[in-house]
C-alpha cells in the first residue's frame, strides 16, 4: 500500500509533482521523531537519583528537570501549529527536530542543575513543534481507509515513548552515564530528518496571525499553577508566594479564556469545544495524564529507593507496564471502527484506575516486586487501549484545516497534565511525610497513588460521554 507524497508543496498550490511512498514509511517518518520527543518526557525518571548526587540537586530541582520540559512543550504546541499552518507543517516539524537535538546536546553537557533545567526547557520548545504536527502530517499522508490503523500505530508509539522512558533511561545510566540519555537523541535525529523530508508531504493550513497575547496568558497561567503546587509543601500553602502564584494562575487562565472568545485569531479556538467528542477527549487527556504520569514519576524512583534496584533493573521491572501498549494500542486502532470509541476508552481507563488503586494497596515496607506485576500489566493494557481511541476522538468531528489545531490542543492539555501530575502527586507524597528512604518513600507513595487513581476515575466519567459512533 502506498500514498502519494508531494515534493515540498501544499495541496492545491504550486509544485504538484508527486511520488509514491509506502504507508509504512510514512508512519515511521511521522512517528520516529514523536517517539523521541515523548521518550524525553520521562526518560530522566530512572536517572534522577544519580543526577541528584552528581549535580547536588534539591527535590524541587528534580521536579523542574521534568517540568521545565513539559511546560515549554505544553505552552508552545499551539503556537508551533499556527506557525506550521503559515510556514509549512513539514518545515516546522523538521525545524523542531533540529532544535530538540541541539538542546539534547546542551543537556548532556550541563554542569549544574540550573543549566540542565534551562536546556530541558529548550528541548521542550523543539518538542512542541514535533508532537502535534506529527499526527497532522500522518493523517495527511495516509488514505482514509487506513487512517484508524495508522493512528493506532501512532498512538502505540506515543504511549511507548512515554512509558519506555524509565527503561531506556535506566539502561543508559547503568551502561554509560546520565548524560547518555540525551546523546541517544542525536543518531535518531540524523535518521529522522531525511526520512521526514522524503516521506511526508508539505502542507499548510489556515494562515492567520499568531495570538501572542493568548500564548503568553496560557503559558503564564500554567507556569504559576505548577510553581505554586511545587513550592506548596516547602514554603507553606498559606505563604504569600504560593497563594499569589495560585491566584495569579486563575486570573491568567481566566483572561486567556476571555481573550480566546474575543480575538479574531485565537491560538485555541473555543468553537472546537462545541464538539462533544473533542471536549470529552480533552478532559480525558488532561485527567488521565495527571493520574498516570504523576504515578510513573514516583514509581520509577520507588523501585530504586525502596526496593534497591539499580536504574536499569528498575527500568526492566516496569516492562509489564511499558511493553503492553506495543500490542494493545495497534489493536485498539484496529477495533475502534468496529466497536466504537467509548467501549475502548472505558475499558482502558478503568483498567488504569484499578491498577493505581491496586498498587496503592500492595505497596508497603514488605511489598515484593512479584505482587506488583499484575497491577503493572493492567496499567499497560489500559494505556494501550486509551491512546489511539482518544486521538481518534479528538479528530473525528474536525474539518481537515482544523486537524493541526485540534491535535495540538489535545497534546497541550496532555502535557499540562503531565506537569500537573508530577507536581500534584509529589505534593501529596511530601505532605504525607515522603522522604528519599525506603520506609519514608513506601508509606508516602500510597496516598499519592490513590489521588492519581481518583484523577483517572474522572477520565472514566468523561469517557461515558464520548459519542458512541463507530
Amino acid at each position: 500500500m502506498t500514498v502519494l507524497a508531494n515534493d515540498g508543496a501544499a495541496p492545491g498550490s504550486e509544485g504538484t509533482r508527486r511520488r509514491s511512498v509506502p504507508v509504512a514509511i510514512a508512519i515511521v517518518a511521522a512517528s520516529l521523531p514523536m517517539f523521541m520527543a515523548t521518550l524525553d518526557n520521562l526518560v530522566m525518571t530512572s536517572a534522577l537519583p544519580v543526577i541528584e548526587k552528581d549535580l547536588n540537586a534539591s527535590v524541587s530541582q528534580l521536579q523542574w528537570f521534568m517540568n521545565a520540559y513539559t511546560l515549554a512543550f505544553a505552552t508552545l504546541m499551539l503556537s508551533a501549529t499556527t506557525l506550521g499552518d503559515r510556514w509549512g507543517r513539514r518545515r516546522m516539524f523538521v525545524g523542531g527536530i533540529g532544535l530538540f537535538t541541539a538542546a539534547s546536546i546542551a543537556s548532556a553537557l550541563s554542569t549544574s542543575a540550573g543549566l540542565l533545567i534551562a536546556a530541558r526547557a529548550v528541548q521542550g520548545v523543539g518538542a512542541a513543534a514535533i508532537m502535534p504536527l506529527s499526527l497532522t502530517l500522518l493523517v495527511a499522508a495516509v488514505p482514509e481507509a487506513k487512517r484508524a490503523m495508522a493512528i493506532g500505530i501512532w498512538g502505540g508509539v506515543s504511549g511507548l515513548g512515554i512509558a519506555m522512558g524509565p527503561v531506556v533511561g535506566g539502561a543508559v545510566v547503568d551502561g554509560f552515564s546520565w548524560q547518555g540519555i540525551f546523546w541517544i537523541n542525536v543518531p535518531v535525529a540524523i535518521v529522522a530528518v531525511p526520512l521526514a523530508m522524503y516521506a511526508l508531504r508539505e502542507s499548510t493550513g489556515r494562515k492567520q496571525p499568531l495570538d501572542v497575547a493568548g500564548v503568553a496568558l496560557a503559558g503564564l497561567g500554567v507556569f504559576l499553577a505548577v510553581w505554586g503546587i511545587v513550592h506548596g509543601n516547602d514554603d507553606g500553602w498559606g505563604s504569600f508566594g504560593v497563594v499569589a502564584s495560585l491566584v495569579g494562575a486563575v486570573v491568567a487562565l481566566g483572561l486567556f479564556i476571555v481573550r480566546e472568545r474575543t480575538t479574531p485569531h485565537p491560538v485555541m479556538p473555543l468553537r472546537l469545544f462545541r464538539s462533544r467528542s473533542f471536549s470529552m477527549a480533552n478532559v480525558i487527556g488532561l485527567t488521565f495524564s495527571i493520574g498516570i504520569f504523576g504515578a510513573v514519576f514516583l514509581l520509577s524512583q520507588y523501585l530504586q529507593i525502596a526496593m534497591g534496584f539499580t536504574p536499569f533493573e528498575a527500568g526492566l521491572r516496569t516492562l509489564p507496564w511499558t511493553a503492553a501498549p506495543m500490542v494493545f494500542a495497534p489493536l485498539a486502532g484496529f477495533l475502534a471502527p468496529k466497536v466504537g470509541l467509548r467501549p475502548l476508552l472505558l475499558t482502558g481507563l478503568g483498567l488504569q484506575a484499578g491498577a493505581l488503586f491496586w498498587l496503592a494497596a500492595r505497596i508497603g515496607p514488605d511489598a515484593t516486586y512479584a505482587s506488583l506485576v499484575p497491577a503493572l500489566l493492567m496499567a499497560g493494557i489500559g494505556m494501550g487501549l486509551t491512546f489511539a481511541p482518544n486521538a481518534t476522538a479528538v479528530l473525528v468531528d474536525m474539518d481537515a484545516p482544523d486537524h493541526g489545531t485540534a491535535s495540538s490542543t489535545n497534546a497541550t492539555l496532555r502535557e499540562i497534565g503531565v506537569a500537573l501530575g508530577i507536581a500534584v502527586l509529589t505534593a501529596v507524597f511530601l505532605a504525607a511525610g515522603g522522604a528519599l528512604t525506603p520506609l519514608g518513600y513506601s508509606e508516602a507513595l500510597t496516598p499519592a497513588l490513590r489521588v492519581g487513581g481518583c484523577f483517572v476515575l474522572v477520565a472514566v466519567v468523561a469517557a461515558w460521554f464520548v459519542p458512541t459512533r463507530k
